[in-house]
């Protein structure tokens, strides 16, 4: 008997079942956790929640032999494209994700994906994931965001990191470059985030109250340290900073420190500043590791596209 479980955060309460099972599985389809409840497979605080039910916070909601992920079309393999592999074993992969390369297709039969390649490459991963188009992927970056992405080659393993990635113990660190002046040495940003009410492609950093009470956020919190300030050839200030979310959500760094006043070079969605050379933003997934196991911890340096921003007049 498989069984999911969540406890209901504070953020969620009041919401229809059906809305906050969305928002706690990642990957569910809304229809299928509909069908879930209609067909009795879920539980509130032990009883059977009705159709239209509402949640509290602290609630405990149980959806049991009911899958929630759709199949979906599966991913196209591309077993000829290249893969930077960066560490394997049996039950786990750590691959290296490029810049300007999605993370898994969208639409049926798209191809280019770092999914149609790890399928390709990796037959075994059909079947494992979120949904088909997903095989293996614990977690996604941005495509425009270069680095390291966790992969499971079991089912085992996938729950297993699953579980980790929710229960934040799958850690997950940043390099970023930003704006240096008035950033402080170190910090914690707690903004709340939300999508964007006007914009589809952002998400929104919502700083004071009255965002909060509008938007019904999620809670976001992402820790930083500067490990680098220097004075471009243009005589520009940046600064690269290490960060580390425990839970990333959907542009969650990038918000988070153009909410500061900082946005990334190169990030003109969230307002940072055009850089010469440079056809990205400046983000880069640094590190994953997992005490527990499968047990890893692996380490990506900035590439060559991000550190150029850094250098200065005398190449240093």
């Amino acid at each position: 008997m498989t069984q999911e479980r969540w406890t209901v955060p504070e953020n969620l309460g009041g919401e229809r079942l059906d809305k906050a099972i969305a928002a706690l599985c990642e990957g569910a389809s809304r229809s299928r956790v509909k069908k879930a409840v209609e067909a009795g497979a879920v539980r509130i605080n032990g009883r059977r929640a009705p159709k239209g039910a509402t949640v509290a916070p602290g609630d405990e909601i149980t959806v049991a032999d009911f899958p929630l992920i759709i199949d979906g079309d599966p991913a196209v393999p591309e077993p000829d494209q290249p893969l930077d592999v960066r560490y394997e074993t049996k039950d786990v992969l750590i691959v290296e994700k490029p810049a300007k390369m999605p993370c898994h297709p969208l639409n049926p039969g798209e191809t280019g994906t770092l999914a149609n390649v790890l399928v390709g490459k990796y037959p075994e991963l059909a079947g494992i994931g979120y949904n088909a188009r997903e095989p293996g992927l614990v977690h996604r970056i941005d495509g425009d965001t270069s680095g390291l992405v966790v992969v499971a080659r079991t089912a085992a393993a996938f729950e297993t990191l699953r579980t980790a990635l929710k229960e934040h113990q799958l850690k997950k660190k940043y390099l970023l470059i930003c704006p240096s002046e008035n950033l402080p040495d170190s910090g914690t940003i707690e903004f709340p985030l939300a999508n964007h009410p006007k914009d589809k492609r952002r998400v929104y950093a919502c700083i004071h109250p009255r965002d909060v009470a509008r938007n019904d956020p999620r809670p976001a919190t992402t820790h930083f340290k500067v490990l680098e300030r220097t004075v471009a050839k243009n005589g520009f200030e940046w600064a690269l900073v290490e960060a580390e979310a425990p839970f990333a959500l959907r542009h969650q760094i990038r918000a988070h420190f153009a909410a500061l006043g900082h946005p990334l070079a190169g990030d003109e969605l969230y307002g940072g500043a055009a850089v010469p050379g440079l056809e990205r933003h400046a983000l880069h997934a640094s590190f994953v590791g997992h005490n527990a196991a499968p047990a890893f911890a692996i380490a990506s340096p900035l590439p060559a596209d991000l550190a150029a921003i850094l250098k200065t007049d005398d190449g240093e």
